[in-house]
């Protein structure tokens, strides 16, 4: 079971039951930090990590499509890149927190924040992990290690913009692994999207996702 789990400066952290571990950015979809997304820390939580999940839409949370094309564009007190930077500063400080460098784990929109913040090598991330998000660009200076879940058929991501990406991560030279999972759509992973779980393709990223964290971050 997972640690305690609090509320903190519209942060979720969830704490494994040793109370120390690698730190682990959780970044939501457009669905806003709903229950799936704090579950998922949870459980990252019960394999050892510390999970910080910060809430980018301000308490609010969406279940239809048209709601969060609302949320994504209603305007912030904050900015989302300041707000993850401070988060991740926080994270860093956390006294729960071992270890020299963080994961960050996004998902679609997310999954976008997640590359983003992995160009900034200023920043101490050692491990990426993107769920059907992309983002091209120089990756050149980044300190991180990358992992991606994709859909086989996936009407938000082109095979552009994924092959983009890709070629963006080779020309700099990154550790990158790319997964595409047969009979799956944008949305595969959460348990919470019904038309689009696939729980075989979840099982199978998950233990894929953890087993990259372990190896790629620091004690």
């Amino acid at each position: 079971m997972p640690g305690k789990t609090t509320q903190s400066t519209n942060v979720y952290i969830a704490l494994p039951p040793s109370g120390k571990g690698a730190a682990v950015l959780v970044l939501h979809a457009w669905w806003g930090l709903n229950d799936f997304f704090k579950g998922f820390c949870d459980r990252l939580a019960a394999e050892g990590f510390v999970a910080f999940a910060p809430d980018l839409f301000e308490g609010q949370v969406a279940n239809t499509i048209a709601g969060a094309k609302r949320l994504r564009d209603k305007p912030k007190l904050e900015p989302t890149d300041k707000t993850l930077i401070r988060v991740i500063e926080q994270a860093i400080n956390h006294t729960a927190v071992q270890g020299t460098t963080i994961g960050v784990v996004g998902f679609s929109m997310g999954g976008y924040w997640a590359l983003w913040l992995s160009q900034h090598p200023e920043l101490p991330i050692g491990a990426t992990v993107t769920f059907y998000g992309v983002r091209a660009g120089d990756y050149t200076s980044s300190q991180a290690a990358f992992l991606g879940h994709f859909a086989e058929k996936d009407d938000w991501v082109s095979d552009s913009a994924f092959k983009k990406l890709k070629a963006s991560l080779k020309t700099a030279g990154k550790v990158a692994e790319f997964f595409v999972y047969e009979d799956t759509s944008h949305w595969f992973f959460e348990s919470d999207r019904v038309d689009a779980y696939n729980s075989n393709a979840a099982d199978l990223a998950w233990e894929r996702t953890l087993e990259f964290l372990r190896k790629h971050l620091t004690k």
